[in-house]
């Protein structure tokens, strides 16, 4: 029997403590009915105002932007700064269309490059997995993906039950299966196969367990070893993906690159470093939409300081 994806309905959702997040559910999707420029500049007003008064946000931002980006100036790293919180505020505001708009209108706001990568493997019958990085619209691939293929992955438990709901929701109609954290590894090992494309974040600094320290952007960044072993358990082949929006074109693209090669390898050092490395080269098409905010370099070495 095929597992049932999502959460189900209870009646505890709707006790009062969790009216206000009803409501603001249901002003989401109002603004969902409005057109991109509408929401990105509301968006850009709510990521302007983080810039202002989120001062613990804008030193994580800054001193990231330091990190990968030495050769900016002070200005230059304010400017990217701003423009990548408006950016992440205009992520906040377009969650109302990845809950509430219906597949077809997010497959026309939606355009996939790299297609042709999966597709070859596919073709040689072997398991995908698409290492998606964490940039402020990365909600925006898994629909267009799953467009195209059965799709599975994970999320990350909130401590609102509500928008677990919600977001549980809104990942299954697009993904037959979506695996929470907590439940671990072996559900995602159990599902992977050449019929199906598993979506995983892997550039998260969850600390040194099942990490090593490998460069990204210039700088060592505790690295998970957990996708090379899930390419290994699945005899898959691993593709980095980035997600960003293009005001050229009004459109979020999912950016797909090659596979990665000789991965995973018997060296976990290098397993990491390959996927950094392909990672960072999609990133820097479109840098000031990476989660910068993020502290990506939490973790340090014996006897290095706190970055932050």
């Amino acid at each position: 029997m095929t597992p049932r994806c999502g959460l189900p309905l209870t009646l505890s959702l709707f006790y009062p403590k969790y009216w206000l997040v009803w409501l603001g559910l249901g002003l989401a999707a109002i603004i969902s009915l409005f057109p991109t420029s509408f929401r990105h500049a509301l968006g850009r007003r709510i990521g302007s105002y983080i810039y202002t008064n989120n001062k613990k946000r804008r030193h994580i931002v800054n001193t990231n932007l330091k990190i990968a980006f030495p050769d900016l100036s002070e200005d230059q790293r304010e400017t990217m700064s701003r423009i990548h919180l408006q950016s992440y505020g205009c992520a906040l505001v377009d969650y109302s269309v990845i809950f509430f708009a219906g597949k077809k209108r997010l497959a026309s706001l939606s355009e996939m490059q790299g297609k042709e990568y999966i597709d070859a493997a596919i073709a040689e019958n072997k398991t995908v997995i698409l290492l998606l990085a964490h940039s402020v619209m990365l909600e925006f691939g898994p629909p267009q993906i799953g467009y195209h293929y059965d799709i599975f992955g994970s999320y990350k438990t909130s401590k609102n039950p509500v928008l677990d709901w919600i977001v549980a929701r809104s990942r299954c109609r697009h993904a037959s299966l979506v695996v929470s954290r907590d439940e671990g590894l072996r559900k995602l090992v159990k599902s992977m196969s050449p019929e199906r494309v598993m979506i995983f974040l892997p550039d998260e600094d969850l600390g040194r367990e099942n990490s090593v320290f490998a460069p990204f952007f210039g700088k060592d960044k505790s690295t998970l070893t957990t996708t090379a072993r899930l390419a290994k358990m699945g005899k898959a082949v691993a593709l980095p993906m980035f997600v960003y929006f293009d005001a050229d074109q009004q459109k979020y693209i999912t950016k797909i690159g090659p596979s990665l090669e000789n991965y995973p390898s018997k060296d976990a050092q290098a397993d990491c470093t390959n996927m950094n490395q392909a990672l960072a080269k999609l990133i820097s098409q479109k840098p000031e939409q990476y989660m910068w905010f993020m502290k990506w370099y939490f973790t340090r070495p014996e006897g290095e300081e706190d970055v932050y």
